[in-house]
C-alpha cells in the first residue's frame, strides 16, 4: 500500500514538471527522473515505507540515473 502511494506522489510531482519543459528532455534528465522514481519506490519497499528510506532511495536513484543518462548523451 505504501509503495502505491509513493508512486502516485511521484507521478503527481513529475508529470507537470515534465509537461512544463519547452523542449524535449535530454537523456540525462530522463535518467535522473526515472532513477529518482525507481529509487524512491525501492527505498520505500526496503525500509517498510519510511520517509527516510523513500527520500534516500530517490536521491541515490536520481544521482545514478543522472550519471547513466550523462554517459548516454
Amino acid at each position: 500500500m505504501k509503495v502505491q502511494t509513493t508512486v502516485r506522489v511521484a507521478l503527481l510531482v513529475m508529470v507537470p514538471w515534465l509537461a512544463g519543459c519547452s523542449s524535449n528532455p535530454s537523456k540525462q534528465e530522463i535518467g535522473m527522473i526515472s532513477g529518482a522514481v525507481i529509487g524512491g519506490v525501492v527505498g520505500s519497499a526496503i525500509t517498510g515505507g519510511s520517509t527516510v528510506g523513500t527520500v534516500g532511495g530517490a536521491a541515490a536513484g536520481g544521482y545514478i540515473g543522472n550519471q547513466i543518462g550523462k554517459e548516454m548523451n
